[in-house]
């Protein structure tokens, strides 16, 4: 139990730790120097753990790990999205 509660408070923490660079890029409209190269390949290796907590939680353990997961996905989807948005915007 106990290492499932770290685990989720530790996940949250890497999760709303993206929040920051969200807003930054909100603010300031500008992309300019985030590789979009490399936010994919973190989107494509938090994908695959997202199947392989799925995969978990389906046979009754990992909940912490898919809740944390999932939170990973959406904030750095959401950064993905935001690098295509400016940088189309901006040519």
């Amino acid at each position: 139990m106990l290492f499932t509660v770290m685990q989720l408070i530790g996940g949250i923490i890497l999760s709303v730790g993206w929040i920051p660079q969200i807003l930054q890029i909100i603010k300031t409209r500008s992309v300019a120097d985030l590789s979009l190269k490399s936010y994919l390949l973190m989107l494509l290796g938090i994908a695959l753990m997202e199947a392989y907590a799925v995969n978990l939680a389906a046979q009754g353990v990992g909940l912490a790990f898919l809740i944390t997961n999932t939170l990973s996905l959406a904030v750095v989807s959401t950064v993905v999205l935001l690098i295509i948005r400016y940088r189309a915007g901006s040519k």
